[in-house]
């Protein structure tokens, strides 16, 4: 499978029934989450790792806090509509359907696609913070404007696609108000969309190489039902 300019691609073997872009978390695209891609391009779907640091590698991460609102929303957006349209633009997928997959910090950017970028038929974030109000994204004077211009929760009123959302309800960097809230405005929007809480997850329940904070059954949940909701929003 190999690296392109925006990361990792995996393609599937024979057509593909259809795209994704996959967004790693603060630590960056690690083979967790190339693993990932292999495995969704194993289900059909042509795959594409974004790769968001790839400009100043490798990525000097002390504080994932202070990187993360250090990060310019505008231009991961950019580089996320870069993989959309780099994936529609490829003749062997034929104008496929891509859907944003999210984990972590790629949680919330996949949100955040489904609320502006063009061409998004689905997203799938993972617990993705939502909040700029406290937690990791809170900056007690104030975030700089231009690099997050909107938090997830302020954004989630334009939501353009259908939204299939995943956290635990022990995850310290999510509060459970946050995702009463989420809940509370997709409700008042005219696209499909479900929240998930699983009883007894933490944050980072689906990443296998973190043994402290992996759920095995409840991953395997996440994924099959993920996988249904691909087959009915991206796939052909």
């Amino acid at each position: 499978m190999p690296e392109t300019s925006l990361g990792y691609l995996a393609l599937p073997e024979g057509q593909a029934r259809g795209a994704l872009v996959v967004v790693h978390d603060v630590w960056g695209l690690c083979e967790h989450f190339r693993d990932v891609a292999r495995r969704l391009a194993a289900e059909g779907y042509a795959t594409l790792a974004v790769e968001l640091y790839r400009r100043d590698l490798p990525a000097q991460i002390s504080d994932p806090g202070a990187f993360m609102r250090s990060l310019s929303d505008p231009q991961v957006l950019a580089d996320i509509q870069a993989c959309v349209d780099l994936l529609r633009a490829r003749p062997d997928l034929g104008g496929a359907r891509v859907g944003v997959v999210g984990f972590c910090m790629g949680g919330m950017y996949a949100l955040l696609a489904g609320c502006g970028l063009r061409d998004v038929a689905a997203v799938v974030p993972f617990y993705g913070i939502l909040s700029h109000e406290h937690g990791l994204l809170f900056a007690e004077h104030g975030l700089d404007p231009e690099k997050k211009p909107r938090s997830p929760l302020d954004a989630v009123g334009q939501l353009q696609c259908p939204l299939l959302a995943f956290y635990g309800d022990s995850d310290p960097f999510v509060p459970l108000g946050d995702i009463d809230a989420l809940r509370a405005r997709l409700a008042q929007l005219p696209v499909s969309s479900s929240v998930r809480v699983f009883p007894g997850a933490g944050h980072a329940f689906m990443n296998d190489t973190r043994p402290a904070a992996y759920k095995p059954e409840l991953a395997a949940a996440a994924w099959s039902e993920m996988l249904e909701f691909l087959r009915t929003h991206v796939a052909r």
